[in-house]
């Protein structure tokens, strides 16, 4: 696992193909920008999992580009 510290404005780079930027910061809530390509899938832990634990949905059914969007502008 790494950590890294970012700031308002700041990005960091997955790869060749994934850039996340941190778009602002409010208290402890953070907005984050993702940029992939629509064939890697991108989905909120909370969407994938239920509250009891269990999948709320099969890995094989990747999550749709509106359920993917953090933040939009």
């Amino acid at each position: 696992m790494l950590v890294i510290s970012r700031k308002s404005g700041e990005s960091l780079r997955i790869g060749d193909d994934v850039v996340v930027r941190v778009a602002k910061t409010t208290g402890s809530k953070v907005s984050l920008v993702i940029e992939a390509p629509r064939e890697i899938p991108i989905a909120r832990t909370e969407i994938l999992v239920g509250e009891d634990g269990p999948p709320a949905r099969r890995p094989s059914q990747p999550p749709s580009r509106a359920e993917s969007t953090v933040c939009v502008r």
